[in-house]
């Protein structure tokens, strides 16, 4: 029994003793803290400046669904390798029609589809290259490939590393995709 009270009775005074240290260490940090926030100029220009470009830059964002702000370029956010997580048309889910779909596109604008669909019974796959760009102030993407039934010009309408959400212009088809 006394051997516990021991311990104890350390450990009270080792937690008494680093309350102690920390008292002291803000006690005399505190002043300089103090003196530091009171040099401060609340309203300098320098700092009106940057709360105004920072509320400049989160105001207007590229895409409707975002993001607000990437420092990451548009053409190094969409190469990538890219599958269909879901499609709509016409507000009915037509994911299952092109979930073997694989786009690729490079950062040099160089774009290849590989697509895998049943049609008439007849498993299909085929592949096909090409090129994609901007247009339209980097508000759409159009992919221009060797195939002709698989060019489009789509609204981006949202475009970060992980996600890439897509609409056909002409058309109600729209697409999110996300990396292979």
């Amino acid at each position: 029994m006394v051997a516990c009270e021991s311990a104890e009775l350390q450990e009270l005074r080792s937690v008494e003793l680093l309350t102690e240290k920390v008292r002291v260490r803000f006690l005399r940090t505190a002043p300089k803290i103090i003196e530091a926030m009171l040099t401060i100029r609340p309203f300098s220009p320098l700092l009106l400046l940057a709360a105004a470009s920072l509320l400049s830059l989160s105001a207007c964002k590229k895409y409707d669904d975002g993001p607000a702000i990437s420092l990451t370029p548009r053409a190094e956010r969409i190469a990538n390798t890219w599958v269909i997580e879901r499609a709509t048309e016409n507000g009915q889910d037509v994911t299952d029609q092109y979930d073997q779909y694989v786009l690729t596109l490079t950062s040099g604008g160089g774009a290849t589809l590989d697509a895998s669909y049943v049609l008439f019974g007849v498993q299909i796959t085929t592949q096909t290259t090409g090129t994609w760009h901007f247009e339209n102030n980097d508000e759409h993407l159009v992919l221009d490939f060797e195939e002709d039934l698989a060019d489009g010009t789509y609204l981006i309408q949202r475009l970060t590393q992980s996600q890439l959400w897509l609409r056909q212009i002409g058309d109600d088809l729209e697409l999110r995709l996300k990396p292979q």
